[in-house]
């Protein structure tokens, strides 16, 4: 009956996939299958016969949520198996179970964004000073006190932190805030699930038997409210399998428990535990680098690595004169593997610590004409416009949404001042009301003009007939939304390029909400279209059909793959992190996140140092990663630059590095003779413009315009197009470079 199945896996998988009962610990190196374990154990037990309601799948990003429903649906058609992120398992619960934790079941989830607003009004309102201490540093130690499962009624600081004491008057305020908009923040959402769960047994009882098997994956980066939520829905029914790698847990900063993995066993004393440790994803040579860093750490699992793949070319340990010659090298590469047809823009990822390491590489491609594609950052959801046209639809999802309201209330301008904003939130407090509500009393606020009780009257009247059109499609009511705000024609009216740009976005935005109808069917409704957009996560945005090369950090590039990847700016202070100079734990995260960015390459690997960087404002000297002395020298191919002014550490060797690794790359500039910084960019010289010759930030001169600056870049070629800002009246213009008359100042 199963042969079909389990003749597919190894023996080590085949183990994990057949276990039925009782507690299970995957210990799944990097590339080994571990997905393939989780959607064939759930095909398992699905054909001896459990339903498919009895199995939860508990993920950290869509993404992987999706990939594993994909499969399962090709191994078992038809099944139903929940399988989604925590946060969106709790969303859903809670919408259940909702006036048990003082909401509606219609609650707005707050993004990183709203909560922030949030907060600074209840701050402003409260009139608190905050001192040295900013509202980030405020949201993010609520945040830390949430995911510890404290509640405002029984957090107390810490003796002698002003930011304690600062947290312990804010938060119960700010949670008050929320509660009367029936909004909960990201870590409102597992932290009141789990106290839902301890303090009423019916409901734990109740969950705890309807998912009579629950998998966990990625549980080397459950926080301590995510423990306590996989563990409480697995007491009567201890069928508790979890997947992960103590190896790849880099979310220490974000509150990532390792001891949860570590000592699963702990835990659950009868536990299986099935090492994973056949690699099918990069070379030999590779996977010996990875190896050999990751045993320099010291709270870890054993794990004997190996692969059946090739033994592969040899690491490339690169130390480069500056980030700008780490940049162009890499672009120069990248463009004649692709120029050469031995690789496709997509085969290649740039991976790097931090995401303002991530602009020279944008410069170096976009003038060589390659496409890519960043992971980061300002995301679709994030941007403006598309908060704007979000925040209508919240606010019809969720009258109590005082964000929202705030939001969209002048937007587009209604002619609605601060002023009056700020009588009628007044108003809303000294009355008890929300916002809305207090906007349809507009009338019995004796300091507002005819004119402002007209315009308050006017956006009522536009919200009450939005929510009469509630009950289409969603894309139907985005629709009206654009047309009826007078949103659309707002930006069409624009003569301002961005404003094109993000007329272009809500449109995008509309396709959206039309797959989304599509793909829900009768189940779409709009509170779970919002719940859908509102849990998107960083590595959602990308998209791997696009034919782009990836740049994006480490920490983004987990769960990846990619056939070349350039690993960049291993240096002291960058990676490992200065943070973690003084504390060890802190430390071997850092030596695990190069780990993940090691693991992630197929069949080439690039590791890069650059002597000089600019970086933060500064030009400094750098020291090479410690790290990089703790990998196998037998399996690196280590090259200098001729460009490198200062001999590099021992560590690199004496050895000139073989010439033909970057034939008719920048190799060959003059050796300098001192140790000054490199010289600034350089224009080609002579010869007719091309498009290539303008690059980001360059001042340009239009005969018409006047002086301005390139802002922005797109396209290749002919069809290039660069944005140049020309202050004043004129602003922002886009140009066609091969059909401007622009020229470099």
């Amino acid at each position: 009956m199963h042969d079909d199945l389990l003749a597919r896996l190894t023996p080590a998988q085949r183990e994990a996939v057949t276990h039925v009962e009782g507690p299970l610990l995957v210990l799944a190196g990097p590339g080994s299958g571990k997905t393939r374990v989780i959607t064939y154990r759930i095909a398992y037990l699905l054909r001896l016969g459990i339903p498919d309601t009895s199995i939860l799948g508990l993920t950290f990003t869509n993404k992987a949520a999706q990939e594993m429903q994909s499969r399962v649906q090709q191994l078992v058609p038809g099944a139903r198996v929940w399988l989604g992120t925590f946060h969106r398992f709790a969303a859903q619960t809670l919408r259940k179970y909702a006036n048990l934790v003082g909401l509606e079941s219609h609650f707005t989830i707050y993004d990183k964004d709203d909560s922030l607003r949030a907060l600074r009004s209840v701050i402003a309102d409260a009139r608190i000073d905050l001192g040295s201490y900013s509202p980030e540093a405020v949201a993010h130690a609520i945040s830390g006190a949430k995911s510890a499962l404290l509640t405002p009624q029984n957090y107390e600081p810490r003796d002698g932190s002003p930011l304690g004491e600062l947290v312990a008057r804010i938060y119960p305020l700010y949670q008050e805030r929320l509660r009367r908009s029936n909004a909960v923040d990201f870590d409102d959402l597992l932290m009141y699930l789990a106290l839902l769960l301890r303090q009423s047994p019916e409901i734990r009882h109740r969950l705890d038997a309807t998912y009579r098997f629950v998998m966990v994956d990625e549980y080397q980066d459950t926080n301590l409210v995510q423990y306590a939520i996989a563990r409480a829905i697995s007491v009567e029914y201890p069928n508790l399998a979890v997947t992960g790698d103590p190896d790849q847990s880099i979310y220490g900063w974000r509150g990532a428990n390792l001891n949860n993995i570590l000592e699963f066993e702990k835990d659950f004393p009868n536990v299986r535990v099935v090492r994973l440790e056949q690699n099918y994803r990069s070379t030999k040579r590779i996977l010996a680098v990875a190896a050999k860093l990751i045993a320099h750490n010291v709270r870890r699992k054993e794990k004997d690595l190996f692969t059946d793949n090739e033994e592969g070319r040899p690491v490339r340990l690169v130390t480069y004169a500056d980030n700008q010659e780490e940049a162009e090298d890499i672009a120069e590469q990248i463009a004649r593997a692709i120029q050469r047809g031995e690789r496709r823009p997509r085969d290649f990822a740039i991976f790097y610590r931090m995401n303002a390491l991530s602009r020279g590489f944008e410069i170096a491609l976009r003038e060589r004409g390659i496409p890519y594609q960043i992971v980061n950052g300002v995301e679709f959801f994030q941007r403006k416009e598309i908060k704007d046209v979000i925040a209508y639809l919240q606010l019809i999802n969720n009258p109590r949404d005082d964000v929202a309201f705030l939001r969209v209330i002048n937007t587009p301008p209604r002619s609605i001042g601060e002023t009056s904003v700020r009588r009628l939130r007044e108003f809303a407090a000294a009355h008890g009301l929300c916002l809305l509500e207090a906007a349809r009393r507009a009338d019995a606020i004796p300091e507002f003009s005819l004119r402002t009780m007209g315009a308050f009257r006017a956006f009522v009247n536009l919200y009450d007939r939005l929510v009469a059109a509630a009950q289409g499609s969603v894309e139907e009511l985005l629709g009206l939304v654009l047309t009826e705000t007078g949103y659309r024609e707002y930006l069409e009216r624009s003569q301002h390029m961005e404003d094109q740009e993000r007329l272009a976005n809500i449109e995008e935005l509309l396709t959206v909400a039309r797959q989304f109808d599509e793909r829900s069917g009768e189940a779409a409704s709009l509170e779970s279209f919002l719940e859908e957009t509102s849990l998107v996560s960083d590595t959602d945005a990308l998209d791997e059909s696009a034919d782009r090369v990836t740049l994006m950090t480490l920490h983004a590039s987990k769960g990846l793959e990619f056939p070349v990847v350039f690993l960049v700016a291993c240096e002291q202070g960058i990676l490992p992190h200065e943070r973690s100079r003084n504390d060890m734990d802190e430390l071997e995260e850092e030596r695990r996140l190069m780990f993940v960015g090691i693991t992630r390459a197929k069949q080439e690997l690039q590791i890069s140092m650059a002597e000089y960087r600019d970086f933060r404002g500064q030009r400094k000297l750098t020291i090479p990663s410690q790290f990089l002395m703790e990998l196998p020298r037998e399996h690196l191919e280590i090259i200098t630059s001729s460009r490198v002014a200062t001999r590099p550490a021992s560590w690199v060797g004496t050895s000139p590095a073989p010439q033909s690794v970057f034939r008719g790359s920048t190799w060959e500039a003059p050796r300098r003779t001192s140790a000054m910084p490199p010289s600034p960019p350089r224009r080609a010289q002579g010869g007719a413009l091309t498009p290539d010759d303008f690059v980001l930030n360059m001042s340009v001169v239009h005969p018409r315009y006047g002086v301005g600056r390139i802002v922005a870049l797109s396209g290749s070629g002919d069809a290039r197009k660069a944005t140049v800002d020309f202050g004043g009246a004129i602003g922002k213009m886009k140009f066609i470079l091969s059909q401007s008359p622009l020229r470099p100042k």
